[in-house]
């Protein structure tokens, strides 16, 4: 019964703030775009969208840990992936436009919102597509904006670090902007329940997610790479995927109780 009022009771709000998110794109952005500077309507979309998935967090009573911050200024923030929840997440902290598979447009209401919030949508295997978006996140980098992506391209258990299109690194090339690996884990029963993937259902997976008492999750920010240091988009998302197949190894495989910091600092200071 618990679990059945909780269910009902998040349900109900979660369609009160998608029926204000389509009030918002519909009305308060075409709004915003004329009465603000681009500058101006760009920081304020973004602060409304930041706190519109606040307010999902708080529905689905997301509990974070984050370690680190956004890197300041324009920045291409790199992720692994292991669900819908991640755009949640990461985009609660770090402003800007997501470039997301083609799939999701498609989704009830959610598809409609990312459209009007500025998602760039991938379609798999069209290589003139892929040009029109590494223009446009060029485009969006230039005009000081960020791009939040998941260059493994598919979702995760979130175990491993699949491969990063390298395709999706080359606008931070041609713009010199920053690069900034980030690392998504969900944390105890979380772990397991989070994924999505294979052939998960959002609805289905949604209503999974709001039946929860909590998803404990951790968000790390890593230091930024400087992009015009590294020539080949190849190099910079291999150091980038390592970087965060690094950390998650390192939480996978802690070193054991009885080490001292002080022998930690001189193992990795050797």
């Amino acid at each position: 019964m618990k679990v059945k009022i909780r269910l009902y009771s998040r349900i109900f709000r979660l369609v009160v703030l998608f029926l204000g998110g389509v009030l918002i794109a519909a009305a308060w952005f075409p709004a915003i775009g004329r009465l603000y500077s681009p500058l101006k309507a760009k920081q304020t979309k973004d602060i409304i969208k930041m706190r519109w998935l606040r307010s999902f967090g708080c529905i689905l009573n997301l509990k974070i840990v984050k370690n680190g911050n956004v890197a300041a200024g324009p920045a291409l923030i790199v992720s692994n992936h292991v669900s819908w929840l991640d755009i949640i997440v990461l985009g609660q902290f770090a402003p800007g436009c997501f470039a997301a598979k083609s799939d999701i447009a498609g989704w009830p209401v959610i598809g409609y919102l990312s459209r009007h919030a500025g998602t760039l949508f991938i379609r798999r295997g069209d290589k003139k597509q892929v040009l029109q978006t590494t223009e446009m996140m060029a485009w969006q980098l230039r005009q000081n904006g960020n791009m939040l992506v998941f260059p493994e391209g598919t979702t995760t258990d979130g175990r491993k670090v699949l491969d990063f299109h390298a395709s999706l690194f080359q606008p931070a090339l041609l713009t010199r902007t920053a690069i900034q690996p980030t690392v998504i884990r969900y944390l105890n029963e979380s772990r397991s329940n989070a994924p999505f993937v294979g052939d998960d259902e959002f609805i289905t997976h949604l209503l999974k997610m709001l039946a929860l008492e909590a998803i404990e999750v951790r968000i790390d920010f890593l230091p930024v790479i400087d992009s015009e240091e590294l020539l080949s988009r190849n190099t910079v998302a291999n150091e980038s995927r390592n970087q965060i197949a690094a950390v998650m190894a390192a939480e996978d495989h802690p070193p054991p109780p009885e080490f001292s910091k002080q022998q930690l600092k001189m193992q990795n200071n050797p």
